[in-house]
């Protein structure tokens, strides 16, 4: 019996120790996305199995994604594109908003659609093979999937714009330097230095992962009266956790590792 059941086979699922796996798998179509797809990833996200702690997405083959599936495009009126639109926002909100913290490893093109994906992860590990543009703005469309949303708050306001007026690409380099990603890594060593990371997400505390998934991205987007607030209920209702106390109480009798150590 499948992982999850019903899951098209462009998209593959295992689970390792307590880390859940989520492979792109059109590489023939380098891991474009068709709306099968896109439901897919809604599918797997809204329905993580019980004693996950972290999950990794990646993309088989030369490329995470290259975006939107042009070929599978049809034509659709204006309230049609608006439930398309709708479509790859609930999916990208159960992979931000969903209940574990989510690792993205780019490689090869992580362009349009793909890009919208990894902005909604939480850690982006990018090879050095990775490339980001934003085609949208040079075939006459515009981003459909939130990009508008979150990739500015990764980058910037300008240079998203830039991306979309004049098409330019980035490199793994720069993305790094500009927070596309958060790590870079040699080609093929992406998976490895994801799990690593997803092994130590998932031993946090739950109350603290789900703190940084719900509520930070909350504080930032608040005003700053509204922020504090939150940050004061927050900080209240994690120290006040069973766990967050033996936690607390392992670090003082020297039993934790200290950190930098």
């Amino acid at each position: 019996m499948s992982l999850i059941p019903g899951l098209p086979d462009t998209l593959h699922v295992e689970v390792q120790d307590n880390i859940l796996l989520v492979k792109l798998n059109r590489p023939d179509k380098r891991n474009a996305f068709n709306d099968e797809l896109i439901r897919g990833i809604e599918q797997v996200f809204a329905n993580v199995p019980a004693g996950v702690g972290c999950a990794v997405i990646h993309g088989e083959g030369s490329h995470f994604s290259a975006g939107l599936d042009l070929s599978a495009l049809t034509e659709r009126d204006a309230v049609q594109g608006l439930h398309h639109s709708r479509m790859w926002h609930r999916a990208l909100d159960q992979v931000q908003f969903g209940t574990v913290p989510v690792v993205a490893v780019l490689h090869g093109a992580c362009v349009g659609g793909g890009l919208e994906l990894a902005s909604a992860c939480h850690i982006r590990v990018a090879e050095a093979s990775t490339f980001y543009a934003l085609p949208e703005g040079q075939r006459g469309i515009f981003v459909g999937g939130g990009g508008s949303v979150r990739v500015p708050k990764l980058i910037g306001l300008a240079r998203m714009t830039d991306m979309m007026l004049t098409g330019r690409v980035y490199g793994a380099e720069e993305g790094l330097s500009i927070g596309l990603s958060q790590y870079l890594v040699a080609d093929g060593a992406g998976l490895d230095h994801a799990l690593g990371l997803a092994k130590k997400v998932a031993s946090n505390a739950g109350m603290t992962n789900y703190a940084l998934m719900h509520i930070l991205p909350r504080i930032v987007d608040a005003s700053q009266e509204q922020g504090l607030m939150l940050e004061s209920l927050t900080a209240a209702i994690a120290q006040n956790a069973p766990e967050a106390k033996a936690r607390l109480q392992e670090f003082l009798d020297g039993k934790s590792k200290k950190v930098g150590l």
